[in-house]
């Protein structure tokens, strides 16, 4: 990435130079009044290790999402060490500070500032209009949507700043679905959450149990529930099980198999569990899908 400026006119006073490479985005530094929302620009930055910036307000609405590194914020007299998932927002009135820790770990970390009269009612439907940092369990998941809009937002299409738009409150509310309160306890809990949704990841064409996930993982079965229920919102079988049919689905529509060759890929006993396994999840059985698919 290289920094980028505002081309035909003098880079936004709000926009820090204290990076080392940055992708930016401007589309409407000036947007009509009225509009329920617009974007006006963002990015993503990696800061310097001098990086600081201080504000007694702001003239937008704006959310920060930490991608990697650490850094220290000082928002609305609380302060927070920054770590990668933690989001904040921040906008009119709303005093904050945002620095390097000087550890030699500087943040990489998305912003996106937007404005219009359902800008602050947004917000305020989610933790970030408390103006309180908040961890959240699945950050890939916020990564992408704002991956979206840095697209969106640097693309030449008509349509960009509508879809930049639209997605804000999306970017919103999956933060707030993912939202996890920054306490050391539940920080822990977090992390086993997380390393054991990547093992099933990595492993769940041989999982045949959630006794076996907890025995690989070193978690007691009920904690496991707990711990899905919590941070991912749902069950661990569940999660397993729409990995799996994800999987099935692919190879009985890309790859070619049969249901009974699925079935052994992805460790079900016969053709018959593996069938009732994909019409709880899909709502019809595989030979049914794959007939309307195809046709």
């Amino acid at each position: 990435m290289q920094p980028t400026s505002f081309a035909g006119a003098q880079r936004p006073t709000f926009v820090s130079v204290q990076v080392s490479e940055a992708r930016r985005y401007y589309l409407d530094l000036a947007p009509p009044p009225g509009r329920k929302l617009s974007v006006v620009c963002g990015g993503c930055e990696r800061i310097r290790p001098d990086y600081r910036v201080e504000r007694q307000t702001f003239p937008f609405f704006a959310i920060e999402f930490v991608a990697e590194g650490e850094g220290i914020l000082e928002l609305a007299g609380r302060q927070y060490r920054l770590k990668p998932g933690m989001a904040f927002a921040y906008g009119p009135g709303i005093p904050h500070i945002i620095r390097s820790d000087g550890t030699g770990r500087p943040m990489l970390k998305y912003y996106v500032d937007f404005t219009g009269t359902d800008a602050k009612a947004i917000l305020e439907q989610s933790p970030l209009g408390a103006w309180e940092a908040v961890q959240v369990s699945s950050p890939k998941e916020v990564i992408e949507l704002l991956e979206m809009i840095q697209r969106e937002g640097g693309s030449e299409s008509s349509y960009g700043a509508l879809i930049c738009a639209l997605l804000v409150p999306v970017v919103i509310l999956k933060i707030t679905e993912r939202a996890v309160p920054c306490g050391t306890g539940e920080l822990r809990s977090l992390a086993t959450y997380q390393r054991v949704k990547q093992w099933i990841e990595s492993h769940y064409k041989t999982i045949n149990s959630i006794g076996q996930v907890a025995g690989a993982c070193g978690v007691e079965p009920a904690y496991l529930s707990r711990l899905f229920q919590r941070f991912g919102h749902t069950t661990p079988y569940r999660f397993l099980m729409r990995l799996k049919m994800n999987r099935a689905a692919e190879l009985l529509l890309d790859g070619g198999l049969m249901v009974k060759e699925v079935a052994s890929e992805l460790d079900f006993a016969d053709a018959f569990h593996f069938s009732r396994a994909f019409k709880r999840i899909y709502g019809i059985p595989p030979e049914r899908f794959l007939k309307s698919s195809r046709g």
